[in-house]
Formats: C-alpha cells, sequence, structure tokens
C-alpha cells in the first residue's frame, strides 16, 4: 500500500488528500499539522463565510488575477477550473452562491459549511490527521521520506508540502535544495497621511486609477479611504502586482489617483463647461461628479487654490487645471503599509521554475509535491488564492493516485 504524507492541515491539504483517497481508496494518507486546529485559513476568510473562488470561467481571464503564477497557472486550469469548484462542492452537500461582486461563498454563508464538507470526507475515507505535529527534518532514505516530527517519525512513499506562507517549511524546503524566493507582503493597503483625506473614513468612489509613481503599476476598481489612508478593491490590486517593487523601495513611494478615471482633458472640458452654465453658483457648495461626495470634492476644490465663496464663473483657467489636476493626477506620499484584514498573503516561496505544473510535482526530487501557498504564487483578494488550491491539489491528486 502507497504511502502519502501531507503536512499542513489547511485548504490545499485536505483537498489534496480527500481526492487522492477517492481516486485511490488503496492509499494510505496521513495530514500532519503543526497546530491544535486544522483549516484555520478557511474558517477566517472572506470574514467568516469563506470566499471560496470567483466568478470568472475562462482560464486565461483567471490567470490574469495572480502577480505570480500567471504563466504557470494557465495549464491547470484547463484541468480543474472554478466551474469543477461549483461542481466539486455541489455533489458534497456544499451548494455555492455568486455574489454581486462575483465572488462565490458556500449558500449557508458560513465556512463552517466547507469545515464540515472537508471534516466529513475525511472521517468517511480513513485519512488520518495528527494535529500539534511541528516536523522537524525531512529526508530521504531508500525512496522514501522519513518525516521526523516531534512526536515520532513517519514513512512516505510520496510527501506533499502544503504548509501555506511559513518560514519554518521554506527552511525545510531549502535543506531539499528547493530554491525559496524571498517573501514579501502583498495585499495591503497604503498608510497615506494627507489633510486632502483626513477625517474622511468611509468615504468612497466606484472606479479610482490608481498608479505608483515611477512604475508601471496600476491598478482601477472602488478606493476607500480609511483612517491610516486608502484601501478598497484598487489599492489592494495595486500592492499585490506592485508587492516585490514596494518591498524595494522600503514602502516609501507616491501614488497618483484618478479619482475618475476620467481623462484629464475630458474633466477640464467638464469644468470649463460648468463655468458658463453654472456661473453664479459657488464652486464648493456641491459636487458635480456623482461618484465624488460633497466631503470629498470641498477638499479638492480648496486645494486648488479655490476660495470658500468662489462662484464658477470667477474661478480662473490656473485654478479650474489644478481642481482637474486634483480629480485625474492627485500625487499622495505613502509610508508604510496595513495588513489588510486577516487576510494575510506573501509573494514569495518555492520557485517556480523548479516545479513540474502538470502534476505539481518538484523536478528535482521525485514523489515530492507542492500544493498551494507554499509555491510562489499568490493572487488579488476574491477568492483566487483558495483556487489555486483547489486546482493545485486536485492535479497533484491524481499524481499521486498512480500506482
Amino acid at each position: 500500500m502507497n504511502k502519502v504524507l501531507l503536512i499542513g492541515g489547511g485548504a490545499a491539504g485536505y483537498f489534496t488528500a480527500i481526492n487522492a483517497k477517492e481516486m485511490n481508496p488503496d492509499l494510505d494518507i496521513i495530514i500532519l499539522e503543526k497546530g491544535k486546529d486544522v483549516l484555520q485559513k478557511v474558517k477566517i476568510s472572506g470574514g467568516g463565510r469563506c470566499n471560496v473562488t470567483h466568478a470568472c470561467f475562462e482560464p486565461k481571464e483567471l490567470v490574469k488575477f495572480y502577480p505570480r503564477g500567471e504563466k504557470e497557472l494557465l495549464g491547470p486550469f484547463h484541468q480543474f477550473m472554478t466551474g469543477d469548484t461549483f461542481e466539486w462542492f455541489e455533489n458534497r452537500g456544499v451548494p455555492l452562491k455568486i455574489e454581486d461582486d462575483n465572488r462565490v461563498f458556500p449558500e449557508a454563508n458560513t465556512s463552517q459549511a466547507v469545515i464540515d464538507c472537508f471534516q466529513n470526507a475525511v472521517d468517511k475515507l480513513g485519512i488520518k490527521v495528527f494535529t500539534n505535529c511541528g516536523v522537524n527534518v525531512i529526508y530521504q532514505q531508500e525512496n522514501q521520506w522519513v518525516i521526523n516530527t516531534k512526536n515520532q517519525d513517519f514513512i512516505a512513499d510520496k510527501l506533499v508540502m502544503a504548509t501555506g506562507s511559513s518560514k519554518a517549511f521554506w527552511d525545510l524546503c531549502e535543506s531539499l535544495q528547493h530554491t525559496i524566493i524571498e517573501p514579501v507582503p502583498s495585499l495591503f493597503t497604503f498608510n497615506i497621511k494627507d489633510e486632502r483625506l483626513t477625517d474622511l473614513l468611509g468615504i468612497s468612489v466606484p472606479n479610482a486609477t490608481v498608479k505608483i509613481v515611477n512604475s508601471d503599476f496600476e491598478a482601477s476598481g472602488p478606493l476607500l479611504i480609511t483612517h491610516w489612508g486608502m484601501s478598497g478593491p484598487a489599492v489592494l490590486k495595486l500592492s499585490a502586482f506592485g508587492a516585490r517593487f514596494l518591498a524595494k523601495k522600503n514602502y516609501q513611494y507616491n501614488v497618483e489617483v484618478n479619482w475618475l478615471s476620467k481623462s484629464t482633458n475630458s474633466v477640464v472640458s467638464i469644468l470649463q463647461h460648468l463655468k458658463k452654465s453654472e456661473a453664479r453658483k459657488t464652486v464648493l457648495l456641491k459636487s458635480p461628479f456623482p461618484e465624488i461626495s460633497k466631503r470629498l470634492w470641498e477638499r479638492f476644490v480648496m486645494a486648488s487654490n479655490i476660495r470658500e465663496h468662489q462662484n464658477w464663473a470667477d474661478i480662473n483657467n490656473l485654478q479650474l487645471e489644478k481642481l482637474a489636476y486634483e480629480l485625474t493626477k492627485g500625487v499622495y506620499n505613502a509610508n508604510g503599509r496595513t495588513t489588510f484584514k486577516d487576510e494575510f498573503v506573501t509573494a514569495g516561496g518555492v520557485d517556480l521554475k523548479e516545479i513540474d505544473f502538470k502534476r505539481f510535482e518538484s523536478k528535482l526530487h521525485k514523489n515530492l509535491f507542492f500544493v498551494g501557498e507554499v509555491l510562489n504564487i499568490d493572487a488579488v483578494t476574491g477568492g483566487f488564492n483558495f483556487q489555486n488550491a483547489w486546482t493545485g491539489g486536485y492535479i497533484c491528486a491524481k499524481a499521486l493516485a498512480e500506482n
């Protein structure tokens, strides 16, 4: 009987183990988890509802949400895609629903539905799970893997690393000659102290374009003002794609914000029209752009050196152009970052050049596999990191199920 050992009792580890055992019931499968509880990230994901995947059904479109892993995941997504995730969970009594922003959750609206599904499958299939079982050393002996833990030694024919973003396990991977791309934070909000944003906590715009100055990094989407600066999907996406660049700059950088996602020239034209059509009205009084709240509009007006009671007719071309720039090219100095909620994601991990993505197997060692965030793969927020876990887990399971 083939012995399979998985290190990591998270989403990727459980999904791999369940599928492998279903494909080959003769496998003897063990999951080792260093903590006292399994599936902890599943539990807190999506505010405790578990953002299972994203309603994007084209592999070529889906890979665009992965700053690292885009090229490598294209083939795997043709094998196990978001639609397969829907079917997998539905077949096991966990129907899923698509929300307005295309994020996908269990209809039960709780991560416990996913946890129970996994736990029931593991119990039914006879997969053994050991908690409080930290791994100290891994080595090969006569074509088998020896896994030394604080409790006992385990022997396995096939070994799966499903350890997530863990420095201790990346060190173990290095002991097996694998290259680790140094981890840096991804998915974070921008720390900005700027009087234009002070006391505007909770104000948002539906579609801003955010750029890192002096770089090619740019993202669009909803933007939210927080008490520490800027957040929202546009900022989080930008932080993910710019993660390594921003780390190199030690998180000292400038951000250019186009609050309207319109060209500066088109906004100048709109303002010139208002100068004529609203001539006798006070500029400060009302935002002419529905997406810009009155309080935010006031900040842009004041930053453009327009006086409190000045009418549209009385603003000069310099003030008008300054206002257009505030709306479309405002620059904000960012200093540092703040982790986004509990969903701490890192850019880094096992070098993708050393992995065969047809099997999620090491190119350096036969019968050594890697799934989930232990690899240098990460995504923007919205269920994409879980989809990477499901896809990698399923393809790895097929490889494990072979005799």
